[in-house]
């Protein structure tokens, strides 16, 4: 089926135009008209690099994977989603049959097929097919905006997941951009009773002061780990410390604001082999979990939206319509200080 669409051509060259795109909706899928979706930092780097890591984009790939949307057709298994109903997407697509599924630990196996990632096709398309066990109805309390806001939310929540937080915990967040300020909310709906939250840039910050208990740490003019000391006492440290960056200059003070016995959760990702400082972390026998993507959080991140306890929408800088995406992108290219997420409506 031919559809119009984002198209990423190669490194920094975008069009709208329309592809080919796949159409047969199989039993256990459902066909969502998109109506929101989020431009996402992974999304900017292929446009920007062409590549993360070892997917490189070979060939013209549709962009997008944080959306809404609307169900249009269900598939003859799906009993839970019916025509009309409200939903965001989960990208990530695994092997139901594969180990990594079994052990519940989907996001990891290694055949997973996700939206935007070469060579899959992503979402800024008006109407894609999704299985419907990757499929979740929206309350009628949560917005098309906040629906996809969801999934870079539910990086937040598999980093508070990893954790094991304690009620009253207190934490660090190095970084405030997007995902550091989801970690960040997430940590203060998992029972943190303070998050710092460190970066150089000031409009990152003030976003990050908005909310109650997060106390943001400039540290261009003050050091995160006095800083900490002063909340946590003198040598003493956070019980939970986040690295959101992707900074391979931040991994001493990781370490150095961990306290004894604590937690270490590494959820930026640098570009480069970073240096790490191992005989620090094993003196304070610091626990060191990672995070890539999430898995079995979506449902209780949607709850958290709907209940109030956790407000998206102070996040969400500006929305551009399907026809304006290539200049959303070139404005999220731009790295402005003051926007977070950018997205982009299909049906308004």
């Amino acid at each position: 089926m031919k559809a119009r669409a984002l198209v990423l051509e190669k490194q920094r060259e975008l069009s709208l135009r329309e592809i080919d795109l796949p159409d047969r909706l199989g039993p256990d899928d459902v066909r969502v008209r998109i109506h929101t979706v989020g431009i996402c930092g992974s999304d900017v780097h292929y446009y920007t690099h062409g590549r993360i890591g070892p997917f490189v984009v070979r060939e013209p790939m549709v962009l997008g994977h944080e959306a809404s949307g609307v169900v249009t057709e269900v598939g003859g298994n799906v009993n839970h989603l019916r025509v009309g109903t409200r939903v965001c997407m989960e990208p990530g697509i695994p092997d139901l049959t594969s180990r990594a599924a079994r052990l519940g630990v989907y996001n990891v196996d290694p055949s997973v097929r996700f939206w935007a990632t070469p060579p899959v096709h992503g979402c800024l398309t008006p109407e894609v097919i999704h299985p419907a066990a990757f499929t979740f109805a929206l309350p009628d309390s949560v917005s098309f905006a906040e629906g996809a806001m969801v999934e870079p939310f539910a990086i937040g929540m598999q980093a508070v997941v990893k954790a094991r937080m304690q009620p009253g915990d207190v934490c660090v967040v190095t970084g405030a951009g997007p995902i550091g300020l989801m970690v960040a909310l997430a940590a203060l709906a998992g029972g943190a009773s303070e998050v710092l939250v460190s970066d150089l840039v000031e409009e990152k910050l003030a976003i990050a002061a908005r909310y109650a208990g997060i106390t943001p740490v400039n540290v261009s003019q003050e050091s995160l780990h006095e800083a900490v000391d002063r909340r946590c006492g003198e040598e003493w440290g956070a019980d939970v410390v986040f690295e959101a960056s992707g900074s391979p200059r931040v991994y001493d003070d990781v370490l150095a604001c961990a306290r004894p016995a604590g937690a270490v959760v590494l959820v930026g990702m640098p570009v480069e082999p970073v240096t790490f400082d191992i005989v620090s972390a094993q003196a304070k026998e610091l626990r060191i979990e990672t995070v890539f993507r999430y898995a079995n959080v979506y449902d209780r991140a949607i709850g958290l939206i709907a209940s109030g306890k956790v407000d998206l929408k102070p996040l969400i800088s500006e929305t551009f319509d399907f026809e304006q995406s290539i200049a959303a992108f070139e404005r999220a290219a731009s790295a402005r200080t003051d926007d977070v997420k950018l997205q982009i409506t299909l049906d308004a």
